[in-house]
């Protein structure tokens, strides 16, 4: 990743112009940088950002110049400007800042499809969620305890732990002192949990299987700690026909209305002070290379924005 100067893109027809004002950074965006998920190049890194609107193309409607803006799932946030499809950009409401909007749309939708419908979550069920004091993790734990979920956190430091708590995790693991297969088995009563919610991937996913109940799922979003190797599907009938999903946010906000009402969801929780925002690493954009670093290291809570 290199800083460069490029001409501010004119929006076409059916697109907007952003002037940037906070960019998420994300795994998906590392996983793009490694070719993991393959782009031609050269590339605008980033998925995510909130900023305001500069411009708009002749068949553009719904949205003026002015108006606050985020989106995600569209490449180039790693910029000043970025030219979006109009059709993705959700406006920011007041009493939600471009920071805020910028760090939950991404994120803020994983969390809020994860636990109200690719495992919809209700009272008394336990969902076991890895990685719990990242960006998504922190989320996912907030919105599985308020529907009424009971939740078994795994991180790898006592401050993240205390992260976890904080954000309504009863049980917290420390995968580095302990086994958290052991664990969650001990804590259930050897009964297994409902979900696994699992964003590390390589080092978790077999365990992971081992620490569901019978029927459970295991919803695989992420793979921070690398690709899962391929599995026999006997596997899943073997450990009490397991259900296995790998889903991602774009089959979740297939069409504009699913966008909207998703992320009019997420910004109703941060206004009304439902969704705590942990915003805790801020670089400046040409710090993009150094805030992959940290991120890959696992060195960091919460979310991490670049500043334009």
């Amino acid at each position: 990743m290199e800083l460069v100067d490029l001409p501010v893109p004119p929006p076409k027809p059916d697109e907007a112009v952003v002037k940037i004002q906070a960019a998420g950074v994300n795994f998906i965006d590392v996983y793009n940088r490694e070719g993991r998920y393959k782009q031609a190049l050269p590339f605008v890194l980033g998925q995510e950002g909130a900023g305001t609107v500069t411009a708009t193309g002749n068949q553009v409607r719904g949205i003026a110049v002015g108006d606050r803006v985020a989106y995600t799932l569209v490449l180039g946030s790693y910029a000043e400007y970025a030219s979006v499809p109009a059709d993705k950009l959700v406006k920011i409401p007041s009493g939600v800042s471009e920071p805020e909007a910028a760090a939950a749309i991404l994120q803020g939708m994983t969390a809020h499809y994860l636990v109200n419908d690719t495992f919809p979550l209700k009272q008394g069920d336990t969902a076991l969620i890895h990685a719990a004091a990242g960006g998504v993790g922190l989320l996912l734990v907030q919105m599985a305890h308020s529907l009424g979920a009971r939740v078994i956190a795994t991180v790898s430091t006592e401050e993240k732990a205390k992260l976890a708590r904080g954000a309504g995790a009863e049980e917290v693991i420390l995968y580095t002192k302990s086994d958290f297969e052991a664990e969650t088995k001990r804590l259930t009563g050897g009964k297994g949990v409902d979900v696994v919610y699992d964003s590390v991937g390589k080092t978790t996913f077999e365990k992971g299987l081992n620490v569901l109940r019978p029927r459970g799922m295991m919803a695989l979003y992420g793979g921070s700690s690398g690709a899962v190797a391929p599995i026999d599907p006997i596997l899943l009938t073997q450990k009490g026909s397991l259900f296995l999903t790998r889903p991602s946010l774009g089959a979740y906000v297939l069409t504009a209305e699913d966008l909207q009402r998703r992320a009019r969801a997420v910004f109703d929780l941060i206004h009304d002070g439902k969704l705590k925002l942990r915003i805790e690493h801020v670089y400046p954009l040409a710090q993009a290379q150094q805030a992959h670093r940290d991120l890959e290291a696992r060195k960091t809570t919460g979310k991490l924005l670049l500043i334009p």
